[in-house]
């Protein structure tokens, strides 16, 4: 519900009693208003303690002791904004609702007597750490900087490795409550505009009190698709990354307390892609591709698939007769493996728990509770163990941790049509499996392009880390304005 618009008054009184009740003046601790004099003019600063630069504010209000008596008798607000207010960020607003925003925010708001502006100056400062490699997307060489929690600290770093003149930084407020702030991100002579305009236009029409999970909260509002586990947009951390999909044509959504930036619009091929595969020689990255795709494509198929060949021996061909069969334990085959896949994300799960200085002994726990006692006890047998690290292995290599996450259910979902229906379940599964992603669209572009529609060119691409020198195209999915790079 939108605030109706309360003009800033001539009265300096009328004023102060406005903002002391909204702001909540006396009733939270952090939330500072400090009546002052200079000039001969009543006036009044309204700010957050632990969001101002109290060395700053320091300096203006020096600059203020200064003035003569007679300095603010004419043309006081232009006075004070061109002359008097030695600071960059300065703005005039004559809505007091405006005003109480801009506070809890984190400017400091000033008021003057005889003035119907209030003039908003932005000194604030965030508790903030500092740029780190994000430990989702390390790399062995390269850059070590990454996104933080704070939005212009990351307009900055993407900035500092796109510095065309048409790079655009739009900012946009979420939330009737929280007024998260947000930045839609693009290069406009690149970046087609209908994508830009769809980007806009879904966060203008999120509608709701904040976003309490930040890019999360975020992405669910205007991906839609609330069952479906395949991300439409791609996280990264890492400013080189997003100034690649950048030069692309892709738009960045950052959302201020997030240190995640939101790619869109992002295929399925998007998330299997990764820097290091970059930093190294075409050959090299080339190799690391091919080795990744193995492991994804093992992860969501290879258990379903030997579980088949343990239910129908018949089916194992006698070139790989020895797999074998799986030795026979307490438990059922099917129930081995949904009990082994959820007692790793228990793991897993314990582990985000678990202080960093109790990890080895968690380790320890897991390794001798399921790779020892489970199997001399009859839980598990060897085969499953060994298979289900394989699928395993495979889910850590996605490079996406959203798209990994949705592989593992597509693997439960695989097991449990393979062992209702046999090898027809498998196949109908995979199909259904393929059929689902052929039908999602990430802002109007097929989430499998370029195999579903096929385009062989953008194909190659996707299976071969081609040298950077003949990739002189940009996505033509994307429409881009400049096509050439």
């Amino acid at each position: 519900m939108e605030q109706t618009k309360q003009a800033v008054s001539t009265s300096l009184y009328e004023n102060v009693a406005y903002l002391r009740e909204r702001l909540g003046v006396g009733k939270s601790f952090d939330v500072i208003h400090l009546d002052v004099e200079y000039a001969g003019r009543q006036m009044a600063f309204f700010m957050i303690d632990g969001f101002v630069k109290d060395d700053l504010l320091h300096l203006i209000m020096k600059f203020f002791a200064r003035l003569p008596k007679d300095a603010l008798e004419e043309n006081a607000l232009e006075k004070l904004l061109k002359t008097y207010i030695p600071y960059i960020e300065l703005e005039k607003t004559d809505d007091l609702n405006r005003v109480v925003d801009a506070v809890l925010a984190g400017p400091t708001a000033l008021v003057v007597d005889g003035i119907a502006y209030a003039i908003l100056i932005d000194a604030r400062t965030y508790p903030v750490r500092g740029p780190q490699e994000p430990d989702m997307e390390r790399v062995v060489r390269g850059a070590r900087d990454g996104f933080v929690e704070t939005i212009v600290f990351n307009t900055a770093l993407t900035r500092r490795r796109v510095r065309d003149r048409t790079l655009r930084m739009e900012y946009m407020q979420v939330g009737r409550r929280s007024k998260t702030d947000i930045c839609v991100c693009y290069i406009e002579d690149i970046a087609n505009p209908e994508i830009v305009h769809s980007v806009k236009e879904a966060i203008s029409k999120i509608d709701t009190d904040g976003l309490p999970m930040g890019e999360k909260t975020l992405e669910e509002f205007i991906s839609g698709r609330h069952w479906n586990p395949y991300p439409v947009v791609r996280y990264t951390e890492r400013p080189d990354t997003a100034a690649v999909h950048l030069y692309e044509g892709h738009v960045l959504v950052m959302v201020d307390g997030s240190p995640s930036v939101l790619i869109m619009p992002a295929t399925f091929w998007h998330h299997l892609q990764h820097a290091e595969e970059y930093r190294n020689k075409p050959v090299v990255g080339a190799y690391l591709r091919f080795v990744r795709f193995l492991a994804v494509w093992a992860s969501i198929f290879l258990l379903p698939l030997w579980y088949l060949l343990m239910k129908e021996p018949e089916r194992l061909p006698d070139a790989l007769a020895f797999i074998g069969k799986a030795t026979k334990g307490e438990l059922p085959l099917l129930a081995q493996l949904i009990t082994i896949e959820l007692g790793i994300d228990m793991l897993r799960m314990a582990a985000i728990h678990t202080p960093s200085s109790l990890a080895t002994a968690l380790g320890l726990v897991a390794a001798l509770m399921i790779g020892g006692i489970a199997v001399q006890v009859g839980i598990f047998s060897n085969e499953v163990i060994l298979y289900f690290s394989m699928a395993t292995i495979g889910t850590f290599a996605t490079p996406s941790y959203e798209l990994g996450l949705a592989n593992r259910l597509v693997r439960i979902g695989l097991l449990i049509a393979t062992a209702l229906f046999g090898v027809y379940g498998y196949i109908i599964g995979i199909t259904l499996w393929l059929l689902m992603l052929a039908r999602m669209k990430s802002f109007t572009v097929p989430y499998l392009w370029p195999f579903i529609p096929f385009s062989y060119r953008a194909m190659r691409d996707v299976l071969v880390r081609s040298p950077i020198p003949l990739k002189n195209r940009r996505p033509t999915v994307l429409h881009p304005r400049d096509p050439d790079r």
